[in-house]
């Protein structure tokens, strides 16, 4: 009995250590998740400035809203402040959409835009 007690200890401690190792190696999660929230707002804000072109406002408003709801995941210590700032830049362009200034839309995204590629700059020199 007691030899049973001793293998079936080692096999547990053994699988446990196992499931610890396998998870302190994996990638982190939170890095992919970031990644993704900057292109996803870089890629909405470009859209959007398409949609300006096009004059498709309606769209473009909702193509800015979702961009800055993607900016919003975007989360780099080194960056946070700047990321507050354009993000209300996407506001402000958004504002200025759905009252039909597509000039002032367009000069918004395009500082956002040169705000948020700097951050992706910033990140991608880190990781």
């Amino acid at each position: 009995m007691r030899a049973i007690n001793k293998v079936l200890t080692t096999i547990l401690m053994a699988a446990s250590i196992a499931a610890i190792s396998t998870n302190a190696m994996a990638k982190p999660k939170g890095e992919a998740a970031v990644k993704e929230a900057i292109e996803n707002t870089l890629s909405g804000i470009t859209a959007a400035q398409a949609e300006i072109k096009s004059g498709n406002l309606p769209a473009a408003s909702k193509t800015i809203l979702e961009a800055s709801q993607a900016s919003k995941e975007f989360r780099f210590e080194i960056t946070e402040r700047q990321r507050q700032k354009a993000t209300d830049v996407l506001k402000a362009a958004r504002k200025s959409v759905e009252a039909g200034d597509a000039t002032a839309a367009e000069a918004g995204l395009a500082a956002a835009l040169k705000s948020f590629s700097e951050m992706k700059a910033k990140y991608d020199e880190t990781h």
